[in-house]
């Protein structure tokens, strides 16, 4: 979601983000900043789909730290709401001037994301999985745009997920038959699985983690 979000808020945007089970552990609390914008938050994997654009993009002037300088924080740190207590605070100080290179000591890299990469099965055959199902119910897989090029799967595909199988590239959701299982490209560039004026993830009972494949009608089974 912050990978598909971030890139249409203005320049110069702080972004504070925080899903930390980890809160309190080991982890490291980071900071990075690009001619762009600025993020902030848990070294969990979170930010990981976020830095991979940044690096294919090749931004010399990336910036990242680790949160190390208290003075920098709330005078008293739970060890259950950093979000509240060092990243919060940390946000407000970069806006208010303060140079990243002060908050923390520089690091190399970033902890990499658990989202599952597709993977080739064969000639024109990819194996996703459902990486998000938004609040319509459709599922966004892990498969993109990029992908289906790449592998040379056009708008003629089969998706096979459980024991149900779904044909056609879709354009829209308007052009999908009502209540009938289909894919489309979404907004966000990735594959999902819709449901025309209904749930897609209620209707195929499925839901994130799921794995399917995916192969053009040309392709071997």
């Amino acid at each position: 979601m912050l990978r598909t979000g971030y890139r249409y808020f203005p320049r110069g945007t702080v972004h504070v983000a925080v899903v930390d089970p980890g809160v309190g552990s080991s982890r490291r609390a980071i900071a990075f900043q690009t001619t762009e914008a600025t993020f902030i938050g848990p070294d969990n994997g979170l930010f990981a789909l976020v830095w991979e654009d940044i690096v294919r993009s090749a931004d010399a002037e990336v910036q990242i730290v680790e949160l190390t300088e208290p003075k920098f924080w709330l005078p008293q740190v739970s060890a259950t709401f950093h979000g509240r207590d060092i990243f919060a605070p940390v946000a407000a100080h970069i806006i208010a001037g303060v140079p990243l290179a002060a908050l923390g000591k520089p690091i190399d890299g970033l902890t990499p994301t658990e989202v599952a990469t597709p993977h080739s099965q064969s000639k024109g055959v990819l194996q996703g999985q459902i990486i998000h199902v938004d609040r319509f119910g459709n599922c966004i897989t892990n498969i993109t745009q990029e992908h289906l090029h790449a592998h040379s799967i056009g708008e003629r595909i089969v998706v096979e997920i459980i024991d149900q199988q779904l044909t056609g590239l879709f354009r829209t959701y308007a052009d999908g038959p009502t209540g009938i299982p289909m894919c489309l490209v979404g907004s966000s560039g990735h594959l999902e699985l819709s449901v025309r004026n209904g749930n897609a993830a209620r209707v195929l009972g499925v839901d994130i983690g799921d794995k399917f494949r995916i192969r053009g009608t040309n392709s071997r089974t």
